[in-house]
């Protein structure tokens, strides 16, 4: 009998609280350093779909909607299930909930060829910085600057600058990872000026967003962290204009891996005063 008759089809469906550990225990054959905890948080905030062959997940994606613009990401297919066109299945399926947004990821070159099928183009690159953290001295030293721990109060602040340095709707997101992690601020005369979140994630810890005015002001955000977390693994993921690469490598974070920043439907429009300089994940963007 021909093997296609006795072929396993594959379903899809939307991914639930359920499909968790199967998901996590997938992107760790991907050799992935995500925690169940890091699946949950990003499930949460977003929408998921998965591929099932005989009750077992074999391929996951998920988005995030950010007001008109979204971002997609997590998008794993098991190694022996690759070339049989399940990951551009599940690509349509995402971009089918996310309709005419502009919508944005970080691709591997295996999956880049993919998403330029699917109307994507390459718009920068995504630098993977990781490893034990060293301190390192830098801080702002102009008048009326600042750097001190997030308050309650600050929340609107931030959203706000978070907004501007994207051209997305970073309320949520934003929300979220003010809870889940710790936040440092730039004061300037009085009022929210920057900020970078460090988080728990994968082998250690994770730094970003990093919202500042320039380089200068980047890299006092990040060398906070620096003393606080100093003999600590941490990774994060810089944009190819930040001017950080050179630098991060003092302070213990060596360059790992490049992504392709990738768009459809138009880019963002981002405050040209302000940059993310880090981004949150190369999923989360």
């Amino acid at each position: 009998m021909p093997s296609q008759a006795t072929a396993i089809p594959v379903t899809y469906r939307a991914m639930d609280e359920k499909d968790l550990p199967a998901a996590c225990a997938l992107s760790q054959t991907m050799r992935w350093p995500h925690r169940l905890e890091d699946w949950s948080l990003v499930l949460g905030l977003g929408t998921g779909f998965v591929a099932e062959e005989a009750g077992a997940v074999i391929g996951t994606a998920l988005c995030w909607k950010q007001g008109q613009q979204a971002s997609l990401g997590m998008i794993i297919v098991s190694p022996e299930h690759q070339g049989k066109g399940i990951g551009k299945a599940l690509m349509k399926r995402v971009l089918e909930a996310l309709g005419e947004r502009c919508t944005l990821l970080i691709a591997t070159p295996a999956g880049q060829p993919l998403y330029e099928q699917l109307g994507f183009i390459a718009t920068g690159t995504i630098h993977q910085h990781q490893g034990t953290l060293r301190a390192v001295a830098h801080a702002p030293s102009f008048p009326g600057e600042a750097l001190r721990p997030y308050a309650p109060g600050d929340t609107e602040a931030i959203i706000a600058l978070g907004d501007r340095a994207t051209g997305m709707s970073r309320d949520e997101l934003l929300r979220a990872l003010l809870a889940a992690g710790e936040t440092v601020v730039l004061e300037r005369d009085g009022k929210v000026a920057g900020f970078s979140i460090m988080r728990r994630f994968g082998r250690g810890h994770a730094i970003g967003p990093v919202v500042a005015p320039d380089t200068d002001h980047a890299k006092a955000l990040i060398a906070h962290w620096c003393g606080a977390y100093a003999g600590s693994f941490v990774r994060i993921d810089v944009t190819g204009t930040s001017g950080l690469q050179a630098w991060l490598g003092e302070a213990g974070l060596v360059q790992v891996d490049t992504g392709m920043a990738m768009a459809r439907h138009g880019v963002p429009r981002a405050d040209s005063t302000l940059q993310q300089f880090a981004i949150i994940s190369q999923a989360l963007c």
